[in-house]
């Protein structure tokens, strides 16, 4: 229980650091069933160079303050994406174009199931009356119907007229 406490008081001192020193779209994620290394993941935005590494330093010195060991510190140098591993905790904070790219929260998030396939309610609900066709709708029916027939017949007639053609020719 006292392990427990004693993480959640790391992420809130991460959270509170960022907040300090106004850290944008901060994001925690609890990823102890996806992998062994850590337990949470701390993710935040920057919107300069500057406050990418401001932000680090002053995660790191809270977390050492709270008690926790720093593991390890990376990408200060360059200042656009800042790790601070704190062993169960680890706090990246990134310029908004990098955190777009890399879409951490979407690669540590737990999968989501696949949608379960629907059932069909139409089979289960009442069944609707029929509908009398409108007038239009059957008036094109027979239109329909007629100018098949026309067609068939017009084709026996040009059959049988060619096969009269044929047996005078023949004979």
């Amino acid at each position: 229980m006292a392990v427990k406490k004693a993480k959640k008081t790391l992420e809130a001192v991460a959270v509170a650091a960022l907040e300090d020193i106004k850290a944008q779209d901060i994001v925690t994620l609890d990823v102890r069933k996806l992998t062994t290394l850590y337990d949470t993941l701390v993710i935040a935005s920057a919107s300069s160079v500057r406050q990418t590494k401001a932000l680090a330093q002053h995660v790191r010195d809270k977390l050492k303050e709270a008690g926790a060991t720093i593991i390890g510190v990376e990408g200060e140098e360059g200042g656009e994406w800042v790790l601070v591993d704190a062993g169960d905790i680890v706090v990246h904070v990134m310029q908004p174009a990098i955190r777009a790219y890399y879409n951490l929260e979407e690669l540590w998030s737990p999968p989501t199931p696949l949608r379960a396939p629907v059932k069909k309610a139409v089979a289960k609900a009442p069944k609707a009356t029929a509908k009398k066709p409108t007038a239009k709708k059957t008036a094109r029916k027979v239109t329909a119907k007629k100018t098949v027939a026309k067609k068939t017949t017009a084709r026996k007639v040009a059959k049988k007229a060619a096969k009269k053609v044929a047996r005078k020719v023949t004979a």
